[in-house]
């Protein structure tokens, strides 16, 4: 079983940055690692994910440039900086983590096993 713990939302205006932070407790086998946003009356989306074995990393198109992904792997925690945000950012981010590769890929949802509670981000224009 993981846990994961999500902080550090909260609202900026057009053009700041935030970071985000995902403290993960617990064991278990973790191929992947992610960030994913959702907005009222959508599916939720990857935004950025990595495999643990390799550390490749994989962005959405739509923040690329933006936002980067790191980690703290002695604190068990990943971070989400959020640069140049826009409007269209403004989403409830949720952490995730997934057990094992699949066919669907890094950014899917059905790679995940386990979620946070999730994050508001609102960002003003």
């Amino acid at each position: 079983q993981v846990y994961l713990v999500e902080s550090g939302g909260g609202s900026v205006q057009a053009g700041g940055s935030l970071r985000l932070s995902c403290a993960a407790s617990g064991y278990t086998s973790r191929y992947y690692m992610a960030w994913f946003r959702q907005t009222p009356g959508n599916e939720r989306e990857g935004v950025v994910a990595i495999e643990t074995v390799g550390g490749d990393e994989y962005y959405a198109d739509s923040v690329k440039g933006r936002f980067a992904l790191s980690e703290d792997n002695d604190k068990n925690t990943m971070y989400l900086q959020m640069n140049s945000l826009k409007p269209e950012d403004t989403a409830m981010y949720y952490c995730a983590a997934g057990r094992w590769a699949t066919r669907a890929g890094p950014l899917s949802k059905v790679s995940y096993n386990y979620w946070g509670q999730g994050t508001q981000v609102t960002v003003s224009s």
